[in-house]
């Protein structure tokens, strides 16, 4: 009888990926807080589901930067609600072993490579849809996981 032994290395290239500055006037990647509107951390009530995702703050109109030397994947609708269209876009991206989305940007493009630290996009109004709430871009890994460890 032969034996045959098979070694597997798996490396994950997202080991030690960190986000860069992802908003103007947010050089620390502050996170949204408490508001009246609820918390920004991931995993916080929805009411009936939870927040799968992480709130950068982030002003409405500032710039948007790649995180890290990103793919720009393509452009992401966020809500059905016709009510809710100004913050109604985002883009998908890839980098650093990473697949993540960027909600309430509106992006210069949404495909080809950009670089860390260049700008992505813009922030949307998102004042005009929740008014008081703490502006941010919420940043959501495609496979739901928590992307709090990147931060």
């Amino acid at each position: 009888m032969r034996r045959v032994v098979v070694l597997l290395a798996v490396l994950c290239v997202c080991d030690g990926v960190k986000f860069g500055q992802l908003c103007g006037g947010n050089s620390d990647n502050s996170r949204r807080g408490s508001d009246s509107w609820g918390q920004g951390h991931y995993g916080a009530g929805r009411g009936t589901r939870d927040h799968k995702g992480l709130d950068i703050v982030c002003s409405d109109g500032s710039v948007v930067y790649a995180p890290f030397d990103v793919t720009l994947n393509r452009k992401v609708i966020v809500y059905t609600d016709p009510a809710k269209a100004a913050i109604n876009n985002g883009i998908n991206l890839s980098g650093g072993g990473l697949c993540f989305k960027l909600f309430y940007i509106q992006p210069d493009r949404t495909s080809g490579s950009v670089r860390k630290g260049e700008r992505i996009g813009v922030m949307l109004p998102m004042q005009s849809v929740y008014p008081g709430i703490t502006s941010h871009v919420h940043v959501q890994m495609c496979d739901r996981s928590d992307p709090t460890p990147y931060f």
